[in-house]
């Protein structure tokens, strides 16, 4: 049986081997290359869209990898070879928004970016992150639901944040009181003050902003 018929039977292709076999090899397979990357392109694009509007219409929480894949019209192995779990893909849905927040934190003018005051730029971040709550909240519920929330890229970001902030005032033992500033903006946090308490975004933002000041202010610099 040729190597032709193997692949076109499903079997294991033929191990890349070196001189001219190696080379037919390798140009028999380079204009293949840009159609999958165009195919593996769109099923992520049908998987994210139909993935946001899952975590939108219904508790984020519940969002299987069944349901997902139903909803984008894809297999589960095709869904499976992007994404490990229902999280991975909300975490690549809140990604855009996050990378907008972390660039205004270097870049950006103060108080969010460089320039303000520690307890400033702590009050503006608090600022920011409940804007990006309120405005993508079911994403961040399936992004850092639970001890998930600790291990996402953005959550070690904010960390580092935080940390600069709390060094920068002079807090001779900053790492403690890192994820106790954080505490506050956990998305399940917020959820229950938005929607069980019924608190405003604004009223608990004056709460987070005189926080983060006190915190600040507090500094044991001396």
């Amino acid at each position: 049986m040729s190597d032709d018929e193997q692949r076109g039977q499903g079997a294991a292709p033929v191990p890349r081997v070196g001189g001219l076999l190696g080379d037919l090899q390798a140009a028999d397979e380079r204009p293949v290359a840009p159609r999958r990357r165009a195919d593996a392109e769109r099923n992520r694009a049908q998987i994210l869209t139909a993935a946001e509007r899952l975590f939108a219409e219904q508790d984020p929480r519940t969002v299987t990898m069944d349901r997902i894949a139903k909803a984008a019209g894809v297999g589960r192995a095709t869904l499976y070879r992007s994404f490990p779990d229902p999280s991975s893909v909300a975490v690549a849905l809140l990604d855009e928004h996050e990378r907008r927040l972390q660039g205004q934190l270097i870049y950006g003018p103060p108080p969010l970016g460089p320039g303000a005051p520690a307890g400033e730029r702590l009050a503006a971040f608090y600022l920011a992150m409940l804007d990006l709550l309120e405005r993508h909240l079911p994403l961040a519920l399936g992004a850092e639901t639970g001890a998930a929330r600790f291990r996402t890229g953005a959550y070690g970001f904010w960390r580092v944040h935080v940390r600069t902030l709390l060094v920068a005032r002079g807090v001779r033992d900053p790492d403690p009181l890192i994820d106790i500033a954080l505490s506050p903006l956990s998305p399940e946090l917020f959820r229950f003050q938005r929607h069980e308490l019924g608190l405003s975004v604004e009223r608990i933002g004056r709460s987070l902003t005189a926080f983060a000041r006190r915190l600040l202010e507090s500094g044991d610099g001396n």
